[in-house]
Order: structure tokens, then sequence, then C-alpha cells
């Protein structure tokens, strides 16, 4: 499989509903390609000076998308050497999100569906694979 960094990007327009659910192998598909996508997910990475949001995947009603570098493999994020930003959008209504910023030393912080603040990316999603609605 190609590192995600290598696939080309597919700028063909999506709708909400053609997006898949899990990551596209071939490909990248960024936001601008995406008909329904919110103005702040076009601008998740830039005050972090990282332009280029990728859709990621489907976690259960959830969209995630992503500015910047991923994690380093494996959900670890102590070798980060940028800072990224994730953002989750309900699928059914575009304006429930919640972001996940991880910051080049490692740290991050966002706040998850429950309402709890998180500071580790692996507990974050887990937040969002428990709260379907």
């Amino acid at each position: 499989m190609t590192p995600r960094r290598d696939r080309p990007l597919d700028l063909s327009p999506l709708s909400t509903e053609a997006l898949p659910a899990t990551p596209p192998v071939g490909h990248n598909i960024p936001a601008e390609a995406w008909i329904d996508a919110p103005v702040e997910l076009l601008a998740l990475g830039d005050d972090l000076g990282q332009s280029g949001v990728l859709y990621l995947r489907r976690i259960g009603p959830w969209l995630l998308w992503r500015a910047g570098p991923g994690t380093s493999g494996r959900g670890r994020s102590a070798d980060v050497a940028a800072p990224s930003r994730w953002m989750a959008l309900h699928w059914d209504d575009l304006a429930v999100q919640y972001t996940f910023t991880l910051l080049a030393d490692g740290s991050g912080h966002g706040v998850g569906p429950s309402g709890q603040v998180h500071d580790r990316f692996r507990v974050w999603k887990e937040d969002l694979h428990q709260h379907h609605s």
C-alpha cells in the first residue's frame, strides 16, 4: 500500500454520501473536492501553518479529516514532526464538529462528543466511537 503522503490528490467533486467509509487506498481526497465542505474544515490547519486538509475515513456517523502530518504510526504521537489538527463532523449535521490538535512536541488537546477534554488522540477517537448521536 502506498503511504498516504505519496498518494495523488483526486479533485473529483464528491457529495457527503459519496465519501467512502474506509480510507481510499490509491488516492487522497482533499477538502476542496467535497462539495459540502464547511468553511471551518477548509481553514482547519491555517493557524498551524498547515494547508491541505485530507479526508481519512468514517467513524460511525463521523467524517474524519486532517490538516498536517499524521501520527508516527499505529496511533503513537511521540515522534510528530509538525503540528496537525483533526476534525470530526457529523455526517447528518455538519455544524456538529469536534477537533483535536496534535503539536510538534507530541502534546495534544481536543474536546470530544462526550464534552470531555482529551490530551491523547487515541482517547479522542474512542470518544467518537462511543458517541454515535
